[in-house]
């Protein structure tokens, strides 16, 4: 089926093998983060609004299991910011009541201190949102908010949720090499940790090819350091490897163009998410990358496809 709303599932290092669900057009978003993996944000808003249509977006989820997509996580995320979207609550309900696959929301966090959007959250088993800096000044220079968006409601709004929310909370610290990976950015991280209290702090770092190429990978002995000085309830990301195939498992070439439209991917990653030979995945880049619809990009060691223009 044509995927309007739907991708993958694609490889995750925290999920496993996730079937994203989109629910705002490309670069909906209240930030404009430096790291951002699609690119930047032209104008950050906070406008919420149906987006998509629930029921069409429910339905695609379940034709696509129907169809015989086996994730691991359902995850409401994609090219945007997920809660901007209206009724996200809506859409997780109506995919609670088709399947017993968990729900996850990856959200930046940024809208937790408005209660609707706390309790949207009902139907979804684990959020992941994101805190990348201790102080205001970090604050901006990294995530670029709406104006309209502080730390201090980000991190109240977090820790509102963290007392509310029945499910679970793995909270993402992105950490850039001379920006928030001193010991005193950590320490400010530290302390609006200890305010959220979740039970899960996974430290990641510039891995695909971000919006900004002065953003560096944080260097292996700064994620460890600051691993020890967060505590034993911190974690580095481990690498994504060793999905294995999905029996019967087709993929055609606008579902790999449906993945590259949402985040950039090594060939694995393709291969991997998609339950396909690598030899296959190559056949739909080649194709895409003669249309001119996916293109190559350089990441360090690794090389990474994306949407191109024509896509």
């Amino acid at each position: 089926m044509d995927s309007n709303y739907t991708y993958g599932p694609v490889p995750s290092r925290r999920l496993g093998r996730s079937l994203g669900v989109d629910l705002v057009p490309p670069k909906t978003c209240n930030f404009n983060c430096i790291y951002c993996q699609l690119g930047p944000t032209d104008r950050t808003t906070v406008e919420r609004a149906d987006y998509v249509p629930v029921a069409e977006v429910v339905e695609e989820v379940r034709t696509r299991l129907a169809e015989g997509a086996r994730p691991d996580y359902i995850t409401l995320g994609g090219s945007g910011e997920p809660t901007l979207h209206r009724s996200f609550g809506e859409v997780a309900a109506g995919i609670r009541r088709s399947t017993d696959v968990p729900i996850a929301l990856l959200t930046n966090g940024a809208l937790f201190y408005l209660p609707e959007v706390r309790a949207a959250c009902a139907a979804i088993d684990l959020v992941l949102p994101s805190l990348d800096a201790g102080d205001e000044e970090t604050f901006r220079r990294i995530n670029r908010p709406h104006p309209g968006i502080t730390l201090e409601k980000v991190v109240g709004g977090l820790a509102a949720l963290r007392r509310e929310f029945a499910g679970e909370i793995w909270l993402e610290v992105f950490i850039i090499e001379g920006v928030n990976s001193s010991d005193e950015q950590a320490g400010a991280i530290k302390r609006c940790v200890e305010r959220i209290g979740p039970p899960r702090v996974q430290l990641n770092t510039a891995v695909r090819p971000p919006a900004d190429e002065q953003v560096h990978a944080a260097a292996s002995e700064s994620l460890e350091r600051i691993q020890r000085l967060l505590g034993p309830r911190a974690e580095i990301i481990a690498p994504t490897g060793g999905f294995e195939a999905i029996p019967g498992a087709e993929a055609k070439k606008d579902e790999v163009l449906a993945i590259l439209r949402r985040r950039p991917c090594t060939l694995d990653d393709i291969a991997g998410g998609l339950g396909i030979h690598p030899n296959e995945a190559v056949k739909y880049l080649r194709a895409l990358l003669d249309e001119g619809a996916a293109r190559r990009r350089q990441r360090r060691y690794e090389t990474y496809y994306e949407a191109g223009s024509a896509g």
